[in-house]
Formats: structure tokens, sequence, C-alpha cells
């Protein structure tokens, strides 16, 4: 008797922070998984423990140009998602969502693959709804200098579902909000890698505002199963559905929480608050609860444990602390 084949599966900006945990879970499930990726802000290291798997291969290879393969899936998730990586070249942000989405949704149609759009809070802007449901338009700069990335989600969300009906493709749109675990990137901006940064190395607390402006922070396994609840999905489910965790924390809590967890003398301190920041960013999920049967599980105390060993191993590798 011979193997079933396995489901083969392409997952661009594979070797970043979010991709590299979905390659991982994708060859716990017997996949067989290729990982695409430019390495603009994804690193070897996070798919180092991979790369003896005969079931994964690496592909060096940009969005923005036609790409072949033969596969049964497709998640996209490349494009630099923090604010200090995408305003590095702005423009090209813009080309790897818009460009990007066109190109693998064209590859998915030749092929006829599923295919998963990792999309963003940020489509939704400064909102001026709380907590945000999938329905609302948003309230997004068109100019700003975070309109790289928010608007040119926004654009790859329309064309998955043109897509949709016009070629009836069978399309997935997932908007993710705030996640955090293991591999983020030390330099990325964000605050919880800021602050445990910070907090390992001992230095200031940096809050940008007042601190009382609201996130949500969900734990990257929890938001891996939500992808691929999604990409299991019927044919008919695309969504767009928010992936996220709906209980808030204030900035200044989270702060407080890492420096308390690290056992830091660190201070926090306030500077002043960047443009177009939002001031509140919770998602409502409740159609994904009723619809993926998907929630998240881990609560954010529990999440740091693993994330603070994470950035305290990489400091020490690198005679940081």
């Amino acid at each position: 008797m011979y193997e079933l084949q396995r489901t083969r599966v392409l997952v661009t900006g594979g070797a970043g922070f979010l991709g590299s945990h979905l390659c991982e879970r994708l060859l716990q499930q017997g996949k067989d998984v290729i990982c695409l990726d430019n390495f603009f802000t994804g690193t070897k290291d996070n798919i180092i423990s991979m790369l003896e798997n005969p079931h994964f291969e690496v592909m060096r290879h940009d969005v923005t140009f036609p790409l072949y393969a033969e596969v049964d899936e497709i998640y996209n998730l490349a494009c630099p998602a923090s604010p200090i990586h995408y305003q590095h070249d702005p423009v090209q942000t813009t080309k790897t969502s818009v460009h990007g989405a066109i190109n693998m949704l064209g590859l998915a149609k030749r092929i006829n693959a599923k295919i998963m759009q990792a999309s963003t809070s940020e489509v939704y802007g400064d909102p001026q709804i709380h907590p945000q449901t999938e329905d609302y338009w948003g309230h997004v700069n068109p100019n700003g200098i975070r309109s790289c990335y928010d608007e040119g989600k926004r654009c790859a969300e329309t064309l998955f579902f043109d897509y949709r009906r016009q070629h009836d493709l069978p399309i997935k749109v997932a908007r993710i909000f705030n996640t955090y675990g293991p591999r983020m990137h030390p330099n990325d901006g964000r605050v919880v890698s800021n602050f445990i940064v910070q907090a390992l190395t001992g230095e200031d607390i940096t809050i940008y505002g007042d601190g009382s402006q609201t996130r949500s922070f969900c734990y990257v396994d929890d938001l891996i199963s939500g992808f691929i609840k999604l990409m299991d999905s019927a044919d008919e489910v695309t969504g767009p559905f928010n992936l996220g965790n709906p209980i808030e924390f204030t900035i200044k809590e989270l702060a407080e929480k890492v420096v308390e967890m690290v056992g830091s003398d660190s201070k926090i301190i306030y500077e002043p608050l960047p443009s177009d920041d939002p001031t509140q960013r919770c998602p409502e999920i409740t159609r994904a609860k009723e619809s993926l049967n998907w929630e998240p599980t881990v609560k954010l105390e529990k999440g740091l444990i693993p994330t603070i060993a994470y950035f305290e191993s990489f400091l020490r590798e690198r005679g940081k602390i």
C-alpha cells in the first residue's frame, strides 16, 4: 500500500514570527510545507529547527514577483507588520500587500488552491466603535505614515473578495489583532517586545502617550489554531474573521506586569503618542466563536512566561544581559 499524499501547503512570510509558528504546526499535522520568505524581517533562526525535516523546504522569494508552485493551500502572511519595519520602505510595503495578493491569488486560481489572507486589525484604523466588529468599515487615514500598511491590507482584502466573486476562488480572510510570543522580532517596536527587552536590560520602559490606550494581546499558539480552523472550514466560510483576544489591558498595565514578572528595576517613562496611533483596539470575536468554534485560551500572564524566557535566552546569547 502506498502512503496517501500529504497536503501541500505554501506559507508566504514563513520565516517570520507568525509564519514560523504556522509552519511548525502544519508539519506536526503531517503536511508538506514550503516556507517562502525574502528575509527582510523573517530570519533563518526562526525555522532552524525545521530545516532537517524532509517535509519542509525553504524558498527565498519576494511575493511582489510571480511564483509557480504545486500546492493545495496557501497562507499569505508576507508583509512587515510592525510600524518600524513597514515604514522603512512604505512603497515596498504597499507593493507587498497589493502585488503580493495579486500574485498569490493568481497562483491559487491557476492551481485551484484554497488561500488565506493574513489581514490585520489595522484595517479599522483608529476605530470609532468599540470593540471592533467585522462589519465596521473603519476610520483610516489614506495618506498618513501608517497608510502604506493599513490601506495596503484593505486593498488586499478587496482583491480577495473580488477573486471570490469573479472566479469563485475558495478564500479565507483573517484580521489579526495584537499577537505575542516567542520569536517576536526584538526590534519591532511593539509594546510586548519593547517592554520585555527594556525590562531585561534594565532600561527605562517607554510608554507613548499616557498609557491609558488599550490593546488586547493574543498568544501566538491561540492565533495559529485560529488560522488552521479557518483554513479547514467549509469553502463558503470566507470571513473576514477577527482573530484576537477580546480581553483588554491598558499599555500601563502591561508595562507594570512585565516589570513585575521580569523582576526588573526599570522605571516607566512617558513619551508623546505617535501620529495616527489608535487609542483603542479590541476584537469582537462572536463570528469566530460561532463559525469556527475558536476563541483564545491562554491568559496574558501564562503567555508572557515563555515569551520572557525566549527574549532572555536571545539577549543572553548575544551578550546583552
